[in-house]
C-alpha cells in the first residue's frame, strides 16, 4: 500500500490531493474511489471527520482512494468558488487518477456540497459515455452521497446513473432539510440510510456511518 500527499498540476495551478494505492497490479474490475468534500466558505476540507471516515472506508475496503482540497483550501491555489471550480477540480482529480491506476470501476462518494459536487460528476460521466470523452471508459459502479446538499444546489436536469446509488442522512439534519434528502432519494429511486437522532455532521456517529457505508457499497 503506497500513501501520497502531494500536490498534481491543474489548470488554475495546482491540487492538493492525499491518495492510498493499493498493492498488487490493479485490473479495470478494481474500485477506484474519489471523495469530494464540504463547502470550503463553510471551513470545509478533506480532511473533514465524515470525509476522513468514507476514506478510511474505501482504504480498507481495497479501493484506490483519493482525497482532495478544492481551489483556495489547504494547499491547493486559487480561489474558492462554490460552484463550477470546485466541479472543475474534481475533474482534474480523477484525470490524474486514472493515469495512476488500471481501476476503472469508480465510488464516487461527497459530503454535503461534496455531494452535489459528486452529483455533477455523475452527470458528466453519464454523458461521456453517450458522447465520448474523458471518462467514457469509467463505471460508475457506486454514488455514495452523505447529506448532499440538495436543497440549495438544483439536481433536477443532472442524470445519475450508477448500478448502485445511495444516501446517508440524519433525521435530524440542521443544514438539509430532512424532507429534502428524503424528496430527492425517492424521486431518484436510490437506497436510503435515515440515522435516528443524527444532525448534519453526524457527531458521535461516525462508526455508525461507516457501517452503513459497509452495508451499503456493491
Amino acid at each position: 500500500m503506497i500513501h501520497e500527499t502531494i500536490l498534481i498540476d491543474a489548470p488554475h495551478g495546482v491540487l492538493e490531493v492525499d491518495a492510498i494505492w493499493q498493492d498488487g497490479n490493479r485490473q479495470p474490475t478494481d474500485m477506484l474511489a474519489i471523495i469530494c468534500h464540504p463547502n470550503p466558505l463553510g471551513g470545509g476540507n478533506m480532511t473533514n471527520k465524515v470525509v476522513s471516515t468514507m476514506y478510511r472506508f474505501c482504504r480498507d475496503a481495497g479501493m484506490d482512494v483519493v482525497r482532495f482540497n478544492y481551489r483556495g483550501v489547504g494547499r491547493s491555489s486559487g480561489v474558492s468558488e462554490y460552484g463550477d471550480g470546485e466541479f472543475m477540480d474534481t475533474q482534474t482529480v480523477l484525470k490524474w487518477a486514472m493515469t495512476k491506476t488500471s481501476a476503472r470501476k469508480l465510488w464516487l462518494g461527497g459530503f454535503s456540497f461534496g455531494g452535489f459536487v459528486a452529483c455533477r460528476m455523475a452527470d458528466l460521466i453519464s454523458h461521456h459515455h453517450k458522447m465520448g470523452g474523458d471518462f467514457s471508459g469509467l463505471h460508475l459502479a457506486n454514488l455514495a452521497l452523505i447529506a448532499p446538499s440538495v436543497a440549495r444546489n438544483d439536481t433536477n436536469d443532472l442524470i445519475l446513473q450508477a448500478d448502485n446509488a445511495f444516501v446517508i442522512y440524519g433525521d435530524k439534519d440542521e443544514l438539509v432539510a430532512p424532507k429534502a434528502l428524503k424528496q430527492f432519494a425517492d424521486e431518484r429511486k436510490f437506497g436510503q440510510v435515515v440515522m435516528a437522532d443524527a444532525g448534519h455532521f453526524f457527531h458521535g456517529r461516525l462508526t455508525d456511518l461507516k457501517q452503513a457505508l459497509i452495508a451499503n457499497t456493491i
